[in-house]
């Protein structure tokens, strides 16, 4: 890798990192938006992603420690954003879904983090492609959890 290419990707980490933590803090001082922890972030999407998924699918896919992963799974049980049914095609297994809670808390941070990340490029005064930033997103989001 070139020393520029990894200057910039560095610089786009550090970035992605500092925009992240700037929403995430916008996003909990709304009292009306549930207050989650990484790793419960990270599971719930999963979920959202791939509904009437097993724990098991879930750990695999986000490389969570089967231990942290049921602590998640308990805490969104516990918060009405995540339930589990019995696997129809096994009944021994459990398959897990995302609630209306859930669905309602996404639909209310979606809002936030719009109104936030515009503002923030209303008051940068530039112009900027922002299909061009998610292609590069989710390509990297590809890339790195496959």
């Amino acid at each position: 890798m070139h020393a520029r290419r990894a200057e910039q990707l560095a610089d786009l980490a550090d970035l992605v990192t500092a925009v992240a933590r700037a929403v995430k803090a916008q996003a909990s001082a709304d009292p009306a938006v549930l207050d989650l922890s990484v790793t419960e972030v990270t599971v719930l999407r999963y979920i959202d992603h791939h509904p009437d998924v097993s724990p098991s699918v879930v750990a695999a896919g986000t490389g969570l420690q089967r231990s942290n992963l049921s602590r998640a799974l308990r805490d969104l049980e516990a918060k009405g954003l995540v339930r589990r049914t019995a696997d129809p095609a096994d009944n021994r297994q459990a398959v897990l879904h995302s609630t209306e809670l859930a669905a309602a808390n996404l639909q209310r941070l979606r809002a936030i983090w719009a109104r936030l990340l515009d503002d923030a490029l209303e008051a940068s005064g530039e112009e900027h492609d922002i299909g061009a930033a998610l292609r590069l997103l989710n390509a990297l989001e590809r890339g790195l959890y496959g």
